[in-house]
């Protein structure tokens, strides 16, 4: 099967059904116990150890959320597919942009078996496939790079993936990331806390996007000065002639729909 001929929302659509069959059964270690003063009590626990029963929300992220589970992957198997469809679907909040992709990693899903292994990554590139193209995604493409990213310790598919995309709503998604991300980048910080070594993560993304931001965004000049500072090395930076760093002027908000002229 050709992945590229899938729909977007179809491939996704997938992904999260066979999520519910890999997954399902799936509870918590017998013995798994956590802390009744700062996560929840017997009871909740208690629901863990029961397959493929709904979770209430704030439950649910609590549970995905605890740092020190003694078995995170089996805690993690057992709620993936609810929690997977509630982030798809914008209900479940993200505080932090790596929140969610260091719960993948505390999980080690990519020692998990070969079939659980397999649905948990095409899950993850099915929703990036998905975002990209999506015009309001429900979370912000910058931050589900950083998800996918933490979750499975490298940005070198989900970078390569948007690359090959050639689609207007996927520049647009470009520019807004690159906006956030050249912040940090100008001060040679990741932009997000990493479980993994920042400096390769750093050095990738500010070079994949000197090399690919000026193809995708030529009507951004301000911008592109921007990434192209970022990826000199000090002290170049510090004195080429555009530092110190353009400002970036806020895109405008279109105009309000003439009402009186839609009666």
């Amino acid at each position: 099967m050709n992945l590229e001929d899938i729909p977007a929302r179809v491939r996704l659509d997938r992904a999260l059904d066979d999520l519910a069959t890999a997954f399902h059964g799936m509870t918590a270690r017998a013995d798994e116990t956590q802390c009744t003063c700062h996560w929840g009590g017997a009871d909740e626990l208690a629901l863990l150890k029961v397959p493929d029963l709904e979770l209430a929300p704030d439950l649910l992220r609590r549970t995905w959320s605890a740092p020190d589970w003694s078995d995170h992957g089996a805690v993690l198997r057992r709620v993936l597919p609810q929690f997977a469809r509630a982030l798809v679907g914008g209900a479940e909040a993200v505080t932090t942009k790596a929140e969610v992709g260091q719960s993948f990693a505390r999980g080690c899903w990519q020692q998990w078996p070969v079939r659980q292994r397999d649905v948990v990554e095409e899950f993850l590139h099915a929703w990036w496939a998905h975002s990209l193209t999506a015009p309001a995604p429900a979370i912000p493409v910058h931050d589900l790079l950083v998800l996918c990213a933490e979750a499975s310790a490298t940005l070198t598919p989900w970078l390569a993936a948007w690359e090959a995309l050639d689609h207007p709503t996927a520049d647009r998604h470009l520019a807004e990331a690159a906006a956030i991300w050249t912040r940090d980048l100008l001060d040679d910080e990741l932009p997000w806390p990493t479980w993994h070594d920042e400096d390769p993560l750093r050095t990738e993304l500010v070079t994949w996007l000197a090399r690919h931001a000026p193809i995708r965004l030529r009507a951004h000049d301000t911008l592109l000065h921007r990434i192209r500072l970022a990826a000199l090395p000090t002290p170049a930076r510090w004195e080429d002639p555009h530092w110190p760093v353009p400002r970036l002027t806020p895109t405008p908000a279109p105009p309000a729909p003439d009402r009186r002229s839609a009666k």
